[in-house]
């Protein structure tokens, strides 16, 4: 549902014409990353060119902050930050799991009343890698049967 200036809601009901994909923001361009540096991923944006493309940042849709302090999974991978016997912590030692788990439920939510062919996520995240350990949006994702890559 998207509110109007009235407060009242109204469904999403944009019709797309081509393929629909969730992408990375930083993998388009956008100033997203943790650290603010601009890094397009080539193989990525010549793959979306036939597609209709929605940038996402699942750290920022949690709340945080760019540039931010870079953040890692401690005790385990996406799915253990999701069943709780995990957690995110940024290198100088701030708990951030709760914006992780915000952002990626977020993400989830576009994908879903988008309805994506799949997402197309940055690698080495904690939010969006798949490699070397998944991250917590990208392990949500799988949980709910949506189709991850991971580029860059």
């Amino acid at each position: 549902m998207v509110p109007h200036k009235t407060g009242k809601a109204t469904s999403f009901s944009q019709k797309f014409t081509k393929p629909v994909y969730l992408v990375s923001a930083c993998l388009i361009g956008l100033r997203t990353r943790y650290d603010a540096q601009v890094k397009p991923d080539p193989k990525c944006l010549e793959i979306l060119q036939d597609a209709q493309l929605i940038p996402v940042c699942p750290e920022q849709l949690g709340g945080l902050p760019t540039p931010r302090t870079p953040a890692d999974l401690e005790g385990g991978d996406g799915y253990d930050v999701i069943r709780g016997k995990a957690r995110v912590v940024t290198r100088d030692g701030i708990d951030v799991t709760e914006s992780f788990l915000l952002g990626a439920h977020q993400v989830l939510e576009i994908a879903r009343k988008l309805k994506v062919e799949a997402v197309l996520f940055k690698s080495k995240s904690p939010s969006c890698g798949l490699t070397p350990h998944i991250g917590v949006t990208a392990a949500l994702l799988e949980l709910n049967n949506i189709k991850v890559r991971e580029f860059g």
